[in-house]
């Protein structure tokens, strides 16, 4: 599968002086490809910061929200914009000379589906993971009255409501869990196992790759597995793992996915995708009855309204740059981020930390607790103070059944020096609430 994935070292060649040919150039601070490797925790955040432009008068950590785009690929969009604006509808109505819209769009689609070790034609762009998501769940063909759906508090918000339409849609029995704590790997298997054994009926399984919550990464495979010896599907939201960790969908072992692109691909704002194995497409109804593509074709399952057709012809950028980076060293280097905040969090006397140490259960994105927070309005308190008196953003979240949290997501552009800031703006708010 790397052979196919490294195809966007060729396909995707031009040096990051040609990407950023329009607009302002940085091309002189940006490293070349060799120059990621081999470099220590120090050197490699330097080189990472130089790929961004952004403002620092706030150390932003919540790259959970959506991934900035370097400067390179924002080059990039940047152009695909003027010359969309330039061409306009001639190139939407194929009246371009030589250019078919939707041939543009494919090596879009191409691009990705090769990133997640997927065919292309079990590939199709969407604007969002939530949209993707929406379309695999209320659209899932399988279910009939009484069957059961199952998810749990870590799930996303939206993909809960999903599941929960499901009730008054389709006549299904919901079944909501909370994963116990600590999130420990024989926690995890063993509540996902008793819930499968006590849900006889059960059809259909929502399982989130890296929550959003508290950055919770399961044992994803083997969660499947399991579903799948019970006769249960998965769709698995991997909105914040395509990008942030090395993903193959042959090593999830789902069959039904919806990622984002414009989160850790750091692709432009309005791009995402759907994933569904060739021989599964048929358990995914049409959009809505969607006509504008036959049902044996991918697109059909999203909708088709007019979208940012820049943002998605920037896709093969965006994914060409993180090839140049490597996701592997990304991922090492956004653990390596978030432990240099983490575990000094966690001297500090009070301060609740969400995971436990297991080697293979975080990624990016980790949550913490002050002493004495227990609601939501005290989250959203806390996370004004962070902004207001320590220019520091953290982001309130609801949802876990253990209470409201403070989730920290750093990003590539964050620096060392930015997470001390943050690990003594803690310590000096520990009080906050007792």
């Amino acid at each position: 599968m790397s052979d196919r994935r490294h195809f966007l070292s060729a396909a995707a060649a031009l040096p990051l002086s040609a990407l950023a040919a329009s607009g302002e150039s940085h091309a002189a601070e940006l490293p070349a490809t060799s120059d990621f490797a081999g470099l220590d925790f120090a050197r490699l955040q330097r080189a990472f910061v130089a790929l961004y432009d952004v403002d620092r008068s706030i150390a932003n950590f919540d790259a959970a929200y959506y991934g900035v785009l370097t400067r390179p690929v924002l080059a990039a969009y940047r152009e695909k914009a003027d010359w969309l604006n330039r061409h306009n509808s001639t190139f939407l109505r194929n009246a371009v000379p030589g250019m078919a819209r939707d041939a543009e769009l494919d090596k879009s689609r191409d691009a990705v589906a090769r990133m997640i070790g997927a065919q292309a034609d079990e590939v199709a762009l969407a604007s969002s993971a939530t949209d993707a998501l929406y379309a695999l769940i209320v659209n899932y063909a399988l279910l009939k009255p009484g069957d059961a759906v199952l998810y749990c508090d870590v799930d996303y918000d939206e993909m809960q409501f999903a599941m929960e339409y499901l009730a008054q849609s389709r006549g299904v029995k919901v079944v909501r869990f909370a994963l116990p704590e600590p999130h420990t790997r024989a926690n995890i298997l063993a509540a996902y196992d008793k819930m499968l054994r006590e849900t006889p009926r059960a059809r259909l399984l929502l399982l989130t790759h890296v929550s959003n919550r508290n950055g919770l990464i399961p044992p994803v495979r083997e969660i499947v597995a399991m579903a799948k010896a019970r006769g249960v599907d998965t769709i698995l939201d991997s909105a914040q793992a395509v990008g942030m960790m090395p993903f193959d969908v042959a090593e999830t072992g789902a069959d039904f996915i919806g990622f984002s692109l414009h989160k850790w691909v750091a692709a432009p704002l309005g791009t995402g995708g759907i994933y569904v194995r060739k021989d599964r497409q048929a358990d995914i109804l049409p959009w809505l009855g969607n006509l504008l593509y036959p049902a044996s074709d991918m697109r059909s399952r999203l909708p088709t309204g007019t979208v940012d057709f820049a943002a998605r012809l920037t896709i093969p950028a965006a994914i060409a740059m993180q090839e140049r980076i490597g996701v592997a060293r990304k991922f090492a280097h956004l653990r390596a981020l978030r432990d240099h905040w983490y575990g000094p969090a966690g001297e500090i006397r009070g301060v609740e930390r969400l995971l436990p140490d297991e080697a293979d259960n975080y990624g990016a994105i980790s949550s913490f607790r002050l002493p004495g927070m227990r609601t939501m309005e005290q989250a959203r308190q806390a996370q004004a103070r962070f902004v207001e008196k320590h220019r520091l953003l953290v982001v309130a979240k609801a949802g876990l059944a253990s209470g409201p949290v403070l989730r920290v997501t750093p990003a590539l552009f964050n620096s060392s020096t930015e997470l001390d800031r943050l690990v003594r703006a803690i310590a000096a708010e520990r009080a906050l609430f007792a």
